[in-house]
């Protein structure tokens, strides 16, 4: 079911990238936008994970190399029923997490080194949980695809501001200008609502997945303090819907906030309240 739903909204979103290109240039501009669209994907279901790790050069570890959070992981793999995911640590000293890949048999996890050095074994676990649960509902896939067809767009809409639309199935100039600033604020709130969204759930996977919904709010809890005074090294917009904090949030930048991919903190800890709340009834 999980599988379905992130191709339906691949579909969906590669749909609206096309048609978008046949208002901006007819005929040649769908066709356009459907091969950009069909590269869009295919390189972002087999390459996205990849080049993510090696923009945050990220360090491949195994039990040799990190006995208990491998151990930690392993377990915590078992119980959700996956596959044990590649392991990557990130010499950061910025705490943070994300989760990529394709699906269970590709999927990576990593951790930075703040991260390791600043929370305890417990939020941890809870950290690591909440990345599990993403990989178990294919988020990271659905992310990365959200993510790059809204820069698609966005850059469609740039090109159809410079060269003008589609003056031979004559396009009201007026719907085709309001299309081209409307359709990258389109794109970048399905990106904002899906990842939103999927934040929640993770926590609430987290939580019942470790039996422990306090362990991830004080890792929510202390993680927000360090992104409010420190961002991490090489963080980019394009990216940062993939880790557990945004590691923008201390940047004072209004838009930034309004279309931010993460739910506030606040919010999240209160829902893991609630989880709380529902387990011991």
């Amino acid at each position: 079911m999980e599988q379905f739903k992130t191709y339906a909204l691949m579909i969906g979103l590669s749909l609206l990238f096309i048609w978008f290109g046949k208002i901006i240039g007819g005929n040649a501009g769908m066709a356009i936008a459907f091969i950009v669209a069909l590269g869009t994907n295919f390189y972002a279901y087999y390459y996205s994970d990849q080049q993510v790790l090696k923009h945050y050069n990220a360090i491949l570890v195994d039990r040799g190399s990190a006995r208990e959070l491998y151990d930690m992981v392993d377990r915590l793999t078992e119980r959700a029923g996956l596959p044990m995911p590649q392991l990557y640590i990130i010499p950061d000293s910025v705490p943070n997490a994300f989760a990529t890949g394709r699906d269970y048999d590709h999927s990576a996890v990593a951790v930075t080194e703040g991260l390791l050095d600043l929370l305890d074994m417990e939020e941890v676990e809870g950290v690591i949980a909440h990345e599990l649960s993403h990989i178990k509902h294919y988020d990271m896939l659905i992310g990365t695809v959200s993510a790059s067809i809204a820069g698609a767009i966005a850059m469609l809409a740039n090109f159809g501001m410079m060269f003008g639309g589609n003056d031979r199935e004559r396009v009201n100039p007026i719907v085709m200008i309001a299309l081209m600033v409307i359709m990258p604020m389109v794109a970048t709130i399905i990106q904002m609502s899906v990842s939103r969204s999927r934040e929640f759930m993770a926590d609430e996977g987290a939580g019942r997945l470790t039996g422990h919904p306090e362990w991830l709010q004080r890792a929510l809890s202390k993680l927000d303090n360090y992104a409010h005074g420190e961002v991490l090294n090489n963080a980019e917009p394009q990216t940062s819907h993939l880790f557990i904090i945004n590691p923008f949030a201390g940047v004072k930048d209004t838009m930034q906030s309004l279309f931010s991919t993460h739910p506030t903190t606040h919010e999240r800890i209160e829902r893991l309240e609630e989880l709380k709340r529902d387990m011991r009834g």
